[in-house]
């Protein structure tokens, strides 16, 4: 954890969210897409791993057009975790980073995350690298499946066991963009400074 990070975050530990990749609600609409091997064997990959609904324009979103990102966010929600956070409120460590940085920060903010969390070929502990809360950026890559090589070969049919190029990552780094924007719209174009917290005196 970074100075920055630990500054904002505070001495109080992040509670995990009740959430995995895998959960589904199917009778609500709301699915897992991630495929399986019987899935694949029965070239059903890309159906619902629970309910077999077959719902997404998977060779439309995997254009990775921008002018067409209404569209794939619309489709993401209909993966459950998508869903829910694309409605899922922010926690406060997360919001007053976002306020930190301001509007103008987070771009630069989210490509060296995207660099960092999967950009590589082989990205350490894959599936495992980004944090369910604690920070915006990690709301906006599991939101627009950028969080795990494996969510973004699966939405954004870019194949693991390979670097990302910068056309990739850039494509990447606007989905979260967008979706900040979206989610934040009352946020300040220029960075707040951090409010520390004092710790109490024994």
């Amino acid at each position: 954890m970074t100075d920055e990070t630990q500054a904002i975050a505070g001495s109080e530990p992040l509670q995990p969210l009740k959430i995995k990749c895998t959960d589904a609600n199917c009778e609500t609409g709301l699915h897992c897409f991630r495929k399986t091997k019987k899935l694949v064997a029965e070239h059903k990959d890309g159906h619902c791993r629970y309910c077999d609904v077959d719902l997404i324009n998977w060779d439309r979103v995997h254009v990775r057009d921008l002018a067409d990102a209404d569209f794939t966010f619309t489709q993401m929600r209909y993966e459950y975790v998508r869903h829910h956070y694309w409605h899922a409120e922010m926690d406060e460590k997360a919001v007053t980073y976002a306020h930190h940085k301001g509007r103008i920060g987070l771009p630069a903010a989210v490509a060296k995350r995207l660099v960092s969390s999967v950009g590589g070929a082989q990205p350490f502990r894959d599936g495992y690298q980004t944090p369910w809360a604690g920070n915006p950026i990690y709301y906006a890559q599991h939101a627009t499946a950028s969080c795990c090589r494996t969510c973004i070969e699966e939405w954004h049919g870019i194949p693991t066991g390979v670097a990302l190029t910068r056309k990739q990552l850039a494509y990447l780094g606007e989905l979260a963009i967008r979706y900040l924007d979206l989610r934040m719209p009352d946020l300040n174009e220029e960075p707040e400074p951090i409010r520390r917290r004092r710790k109490k005196r024994e």
